[in-house]
């Protein structure tokens, strides 16, 4: 699968950027390629997500793989980058600094609902040309779309990395082969530090056991290989599953669903 080339912002960064301004922008995006877009950080908050597919979102140590059934919330300042799998189709509305009063002060995943979706979609046609008349349907419609972020239900926890430079290159190993079947004691060894050390370290510093925190990583990239159009038998047999049965079994367990609901369209 071809690496995604670095995108065109969504919004001018001048108006990401600004404090001052209309209280709420929102734009929407059909790239028709893939996505990505480096970590960066801009004044105003920022809430994002797909219309389909999957989008995998940076926002400091932390990172999500999100369905379209769900969104992201950025804070002002948090910085944060994303990539798509498959064909880019997506939203973001950015609220300026006072907007964000009240709102999550920390990244977080929500369960997109309808309303949301059909309010930033109404936002994403407003112009500058329109006239005062149309100023007190905007504000509701503003805030619509506060009152959302603040109580929508949040969902999907994030992947942390460890901090300890250690632990984060036996992270990052995770990540980049979550086949590797390598025991707590192969890793150890390959990182220089005690086992019974490294399992405390990795569990205090991410909240989760080494293995756990593969598994997790497991399933993300199942997500992401799901979305750009690889079949469930060689998903199983990349992510280091003797058998496919094994895979799907364990795919329903963590999300409550078959890994065909993840997969790309057909044509």
């Amino acid at each position: 699968m071809p690496s995604p080339a670095p995108a065109l912002p969504l919004l001018d960064p001048g108006l990401a950027g600004s404090r001052g301004g209309p209280r709420l922008i929102a734009v929407r995006r059909h790239d028709g390629a893939l996505r990505q877009t480096a970590m960066h950080r801009h004044a105003r908050g920022q809430l994002l997500g797909a219309y389909r597919g999957l989008l995998t979102v940076y926002a400091g140590d932390r990172q999500w793989v999100v369905p379209s059934s769900q969104a992201v919330w950025m804070p002002p300042g948090q910085a944060h980058g994303l990539r798509s799998h498959g064909p880019y189709a997506g939203y973001s509305a950015y609220l300026s600094p006072a907007a964000c009063a009240g709102l999550p002060a920390a990244p977080c995943v929500l369960e997109a609902s309808a309303l949301l979706l059909a309010a930033v979609e109404r936002a994403s046609v407003w112009t500058a040309g329109e006239g005062d008349a149309a100023a007190p349907a905007r504000r509701r419609i503003v805030e619509l779309i506060r009152d959302e972020i603040r109580t929508l239900p949040q969902a999907g926890a994030a992947l942390i990395l460890p901090l300890d430079p250690r632990l984060q290159r036996l992270a990052l190993a995770l990540s980049d082969q979550p086949s590797d079947t390598r025991s707590l004691e192969d890793w150890a060894a390959a990182i220089g530090m005690a086992p019974r050390t490294l399992a405390r370290r990795y569990l205090a510093e991410t909240g989760l056991t080494v293995g756990a925190w593969r598994q997790r990583a497991r399933l993300m990239r199942a997500q992401e290989m799901l979305a750009a159009g690889a079949t469930v038998t060689t998903v199983a047999l990349e992510l280091g599953y003797d058998n496919v049965s094994a895979f799907i079994a364990m795919f329903k367990r963590e999300l409550g669903t078959t890994p065909g609901r993840y997969s790309a369209p057909a044509g």
